[in-house]
């Protein structure tokens, strides 16, 4: 997909953009006293509200973290990162596009968000069209490796079509042979679910079962029958919130926990209280997979950040969208996304020296190296297509002692 991240502008785009650089309009504030330079502003796209609200509080803790330790820095470029810009996508299409709208009209220069597929389906050309930097920390469509963005979107999780092989690999080991799969019907659930199949057929497992669900449906009756009356080994559910309730009724059919595997969208330690609130160990023996870091030493400093932190799910994904695009912005000598989203690629290169924090890898700019940022979810090395090209993921556990987690495993796109 080559074409899909050309960067060129046209003459009088150029022209354009030049003239707003000079008014002091390409996307950043003014000058600012505190170093001398234009200030760089982000914008973030997140659940305040809606289906995916508890993703919320990890989205923007992240950001506000990265960006604090950026300005412990001295900021980017030697200027304070001011307050972050906030918008809520909040599950809809619509309000996504007006806040998506609100932050382009800020003259953000880059946007973390949104947090939802769909959302960024719904916003990423308002954004990207305004050639404003989007990076999401949390988006898994594997739709979205080749929207037309200009070359202006990039995501620091990892596609479905990884996630989709990890979840068959847990399936397998657990000696499942007969599968039913349950998913969203939408782009993000058939995704998963295609890709799904496809691993656990290479794996020597047969899919019985490959119903898709309305998400806005008040019952689950007809995917639940088509699956307990197939008797399966094992059920895997691609699902966000509305999940709870499918899974409830599986386990009333028939269905044990430990038959069952969910996705990210379930990834919740309140899990077995919004099933079952009379009975939250309903859910004991469900197992699941999601992007995920092994990092404890993140994640002492971010529950250090905010001690009221409780879900961390996709927390450093975001921390290292921040941390990519200011460290481009250092590569690029500029604050405007036209300049600096050529050198996103070019800051995890493995060719570079490898570092492990903003100020780090900064003064390895400064110094003229070249750099391999290692973020603290892992190794990016963002691809043609703006996608981590490896990733960690968690396999998570719901037991006697709650939600757990049983292992973490690396995955690249070679395999």
């Amino acid at each position: 997909m080559a074409s899909k991240k050309v960067l060129g502008l046209t003459a009088a785009t150029a022209a354009l953009v030049l003239g707003l650089t000079a008014c002091g309009s390409d996307g950043g504030g003014g000058d600012d006293a505190s170093g001398g330079g234009e200030e760089f502003t982000f914008g973030v796209l997140y659940p305040q509200t809606g289906s995916l609200a508890f993703l919320g509080p990890p989205q923007i803790t992240a950001a506000q973290y990265a960006v604090q330790e950026i300005n412990d820095a001295g900021g980017i470029l030697g200027t304070e990162v001011p307050a972050i810009v906030e918008a809520d996508e909040a599950g809809d299409n619509a309000q996504a596009n007006e806040a998506a709208n609100a932050l382009v009209a800020d003259e953000v220069n880059a946007v973390i968000g949104a947090a939802a597929s769909g959302m960024t389906q719904a916003t990423y050309d308002t954004i990207t069209g305004a050639e404003i930097v989007q990076c999401s920390g949390s988006n898994t469509a594997a739709e979205l490796s080749d929207i037309e963005d200009g070359g202006y979107y990039f995501r620091t999780a990892p596609s479905d079509a990884l996630s989709s092989i990890v979840m068959a690999r847990t399936i397998a080991d657990a000696g499942h042979q007969n599968v039913a799969i349950v998913s969203r019907g939408d782009d993000y659930g058939r995704g998963y679910a295609d890709g799904l199949q496809t691993e656990l057929e290479n794996l020597g497992a047969q899919v019985t079962v490959n119903e898709t669900y309305d998400p806005e449906a008040t019952t689950f009756d007809s995917v639940v029958n088509a699956v307990s009356g197939d008797e399966p080994d094992a059920v895997a559910l691609i699902a966000f919130e509305e999940g709870a309730q499918v899974i409830a009724q599986l386990l009333e059919s028939g269905i044990g926990g430990d038959q069952l595997f969910i996705t990210d969208g379930l990834n919740d330690t309140g899990l077995g209280e919004t099933v079952n609130a009379d009975d939250p160990d309903s859910v004991n023996g469900i197992t699941g997979v999601a992007p995920s870091a092994d990092n404890p030493e993140f994640t002492e400093g971010l529950t250090a950040f905010n001690e009221d932190l409780d879900v961390f799910q996709f927390a450093p994904q975001v921390y290292d969208c921040v941390t990519a695009i200011a460290l481009a912005a250092e590569a690029a000598d500029s604050v405007a996304p036209s300049d600096y989203v050529a050198e996103l690629p070019n800051i995890s290169r493995p060719e570079g020296t490898e570092c492990g924090s903003f100020e780090e890898c900064r003064d390895l700019l400064a110094d003229g190296e070249e750099i391999n940022y290692q973020g603290v979810s892992g190794n990016i090395d963002f691809d043609d297509n703006g996608d981590p090209t490896a990733a960690t993921f968690e396999i998570f556990h719901f037991g006697d002692d709650g939600h757990e987690i049983l292992a973490y495993e690396e995955h690249s796109v070679e395999g």
